[in-house]
């Protein structure tokens, strides 16, 4: 039984964990039995990836711990480097630290992550996994999944099925719940932007038919993601009858590779707009306002479903991993992307189900912590 508050660290290394984060942080500050410590590494310190850090003390937080160790390359030596890095950091910190924390919430697939969880394991430190059980067979980031869950000791789970899956994973399959996924909480009372507030802050026409376009590299067919961003542009130039607006890769192998691509490209192209980082309220108001998403980020897998949105999956980073019924699913070819913007195009929004959506998780995950330390 931990002394109360209970002493929780929050590992977090990009904007997109600490969007999905957001929700469990605002409910963990506002209640006494938490004692919260925000650990920011990765992207967020990088200023080429916008220097996220500043979201983090945006939203109301203070930052506990920085670590620096994400390098600028994007190659697989500049990505094993990068983890070594991390984990030699993270190695030096939880030997100073790891006494200091009850639960360390850790989240997803990093690369990052992984190295970060890795350097706690010799030194006791109890971690919280968001997300596992889940199969993305387009990225190492399945490896580093299982891995991190395997060095867990509690797990958030996004569906019941995934949490069967790592109950058969895990060799001591204690502590598994099913909450649904967190990020769906920021939707019940988010205050979306309206248009004209964000044509002025990025200057996006939200008037005109969006749509809106997430793209990371496949990080197990590297040698493809060259002909993939060719793909991808030959597809935006084609579609100058919508507005394109594309958020920029994140930190993956051959990253700068697909940015550079579509630098070199599409500037000067005036139906296209390319934004670093809208911030999740942004990000989400986006997506409240456009016709539809297209790309293999996670967020059109879990997020979309619930904003009513139809999304076109390009190629295989997010395969084997649960959908719902607004998703369509093509190859990295401009013919196939163009032919499903002519089914898609005229649906609407999407009416059906989210698989992902269960109502309150961050209530239950804090809970379910209350329930196994007291």
């Amino acid at each position: 039984m931990a002394t109360l508050p209970l002493r929780v660290g929050v590992l977090t290394s990009s904007r997109a964990d600490f969007g999905i984060y957001l929700p469990l942080l605002k409910r963990m500050q506002n209640d006494s039995f938490f004692n919260l410590k925000i650990i920011a590494f990765g992207s967020h310190l990088s200023p080429f990836h916008g220097y996220t850090l500043k979201t983090i003390e945006a939203e109301g937080f203070a930052v506990d711990a920085r670590i620096e160790s994400l390098l600028t390359g994007d190659s697989p030596e500049a990505i094993a480097t990068a983890m070594s890095l991390t984990m030699m950091k993270f190695s030096q910190y939880w030997g100073t630290y790891a006494s200091q924390y009850d639960i360390v919430l850790c989240l997803g697939d990093r690369y990052e992550m992984f190295a970060a969880v890795t350097a706690g394991v010799p030194f006791g430190v109890k971690f919280a996994h968001l997300h596992g059980g889940e199969k993305t067979l387009g990225a190492i980031d399945n490896f580093f999944r299982h891995s991190i869950s395997q060095a867990a000791w509690c797990h958030f789970a996004s569906t019941a099925a995934y949490a069967d899956r790592l109950r058969q994973m895990l060799d001591e399959p204690e502590h598994i719940y099913n909450v649904g996924a967190l990020s769906l909480d920021s939707l019940a009372d988010i205050a979306f932007l309206s248009k004209n507030e964000i044509k002025s802050k990025w200057k996006i026409d939200m008037t005109a038919p969006t749509i809106l376009v997430t793209f990371h590299p496949e990080t197990v067919n590297v040698s493809e993601n060259t002909r993939y961003a060719n793909e991808l542009v030959k597809t935006f130039i084609a579609l100058s009858q919508f507005q394109i607006v594309i958020t920029m890769p994140n930190a993956d192998t051959l990253g700068a590779t697909v940015r550079n691509i579509f630098i070199e490209k599409l500037s000067g192209q005036r139906h296209i707009v390319m934004v670093e980082n809208l911030g999740t309220r942004g990000y989400f108001s986006v997506i409240h306002h456009c016709a539809f998403l297209l790309g293999n980020t996670s967020s059109g897998i879990i997020e979309a479903a619930s904003l009513g949105k139809y999304v076109i999956n390009v190629g295989d980073r997010q395969k084997g991993r649960m959908q719902s019924d607004n998703v369509v699913n093509v190859p990295v070819s401009s013919e196939a992307m163009l032919k499903a913007v002519g089914q898609i195009a005229g649906k609407g929004d999407y009416k059906g189900e989210n698989i992902y959506y269960q109502n309150g998780s961050a209530e239950k995950i804090c809970n379910s912590l209350k329930q196994l330390f007291y």
